[in-house]
């Protein structure tokens, strides 16, 4: 069975998904970026809005039902490489050991002003 999962702490976007979904033991989150549940756009302080991404990320897992401890997997998409370190500062301050399993893609994000979007799988076992 799958469901939809969403948290009102993460700003619903006029998009054509779901903030995540569960599937079985897993939920699967779409890729979350620094909006605040206003819609507005955390920008100009890359640790900021860093943090915004995982505060996004965080609350579609607790949504689930889960904590970050659950994350066995996450992909983040960074606009280019020299924020990977920046970026590893911060995720330090929501993930510890054993860390999930990461893959990091320098990619443009869709909208300029976004440097960093983050997606996550979590196991959750019913």
């Amino acid at each position: 069975m799958i469901s939809e999962i969403s948290s009102p702490d993460v700003a619903r976007l006029e998009l054509p998904l779901s903030q995540a979904i569960r599937a079985g033991d897993y939920v699967y989150t779409s890729g979350h970026i620094a909006a605040r549940p206003d819609g507005t756009i955390v920008t100009g302080d890359f640790a900021a809005e860093t943090r915004a991404v995982l505060d996004n990320v965080r609350a579609v897992v607790r949504a689930a039902g889960g904590t970050l401890a659950d994350v066995c997997k996450v992909t983040a998409y960074l606009f280019n490489a020299t924020l990977f370190e920046p970026f590893n500062d911060v995720y330090r301050e929501y993930f510890t050991a054993p860390y999930p399993a990461r893959s990091t893609v320098l990619a443009p994000l869709s909208n300029p002003d976004l440097r960093i979007e983050v997606e996550a799988v979590v196991y959750l076992p019913q």
